[in-house]
């Protein structure tokens, strides 16, 4: 059982595997919890994953996490949770009893960011969501599962808002970008999930001065780490939720499902992060 427990390691399937903080991350908490164990990087191309997959423990593995371009393979070659079923692909895998699971840590990633960022956020009736790509899927289902009576979801091609919207319910009003304005000045909650404002991309036109002084406004990028909008919003004093919060939040479970403690996202581990993306 020591010796087991001694060899535990998790990896991270992606291709290309490029720079991941997860790495990072994970080895910080196995440090100063006092756990031995390992997380490593694996470079596997679509054509091989299945095959990695299926001999996932006789590489050594007790689990994964899996990015991009194999998440939504993931989700069909394992047992997915309804979260995982709902998002339409998996980044986190386990084994029980030999069957390999899977969820998608990005819904509590988001959830428990908020929470930790603006304790009451949930209060609000009206969220507004932009963007309805794969992490504004995770977003979605993360409000509804609270309890959000009404999720206005915006996105330049108004068919793919549509498309979430039947998915998921009546609660969700998808919505032209040209309504923005118009919506803004009821939304207890604003989250971008769109690439705009990241380096590198063409900024994210909002004005945050539509909002009410009680909302709170969450960014999904995390490159810069205070995006334009966060800054407008902060400039407001606005509470905000910043995507690097939701990366360290939503790598606590797979830590706990691979190796049998919950970790805590604190200050230092942020710090630590931080300092990585400063510097590459």
């Amino acid at each position: 059982m020591t010796s087991a427990t001694k060899t535990r390691a998790a990896c991270l399937i992606g291709w290309p595997a490029a720079h991941s903080r997860s790495p990072l991350i994970h080895h910080y908490w196995l440090r100063t919890l006092g756990l031995e164990g390992g997380y490593v990087i694996e470079a596997v191309p679509p054509e091989d994953f299945k095959d990695f997959l299926f001999r996932l423990s006789l590489r050594g593995f007790v689990g994964a996490n899996v990015t991009i371009p194999h998440k939504e393979q993931a989700l069909a070659l394992s047992a997915p949770d309804a979260r995982a079923r709902a998002i339409g692909a998996a980044n986190t895998l386990w084994f029980v009893d030999g069957e390999l699971r899977s969820t998608n840590t990005d819904v509590e990633g988001f959830i428990n960011n908020l929470d930790a960022c603006a304790p009451g956020w949930d209060r609000t009736e009206d969220a507004l969501v932009l963007g309805a790509g794969g992490a504004s899927r995770a977003v979605v289902f993360g409000l509804i599962e609270r309890g959000i009576a009404r999720v206005h979801l915006v996105n330049r091609t108004i068919d793919r808002a549509r498309a979430l919207a039947d998915q998921f319910g009546a609660r969700v009003h998808p919505a032209t970008w040209d309504t923005v304005g118009e919506l803004l000045p009821r939304a207890g909650l604003l989250v971008n999930t769109t690439s705009l404002g990241m380096h590198g991309q063409p900024a994210l036109e909002i004005d945050v001065g539509l909002l009410p002084q009680s909302a709170v406004v969450s960014d999904l990028v995390y490159v810069p780490l205070v995006t334009p909008l966060l800054a407008a919003a902060q400039a407001r004093s606005l509470k905000t939720a910043d995507g690097l919060g939701m990366l360290l939040h939503q790598a606590v479970r797979g830590f706990e499902l691979w190796f049998g403690q919950r970790p805590q996202v604190t200050a230092e581990l942020r710090a630590l992060v931080e300092a990585d993306l400063t510097k590459t």
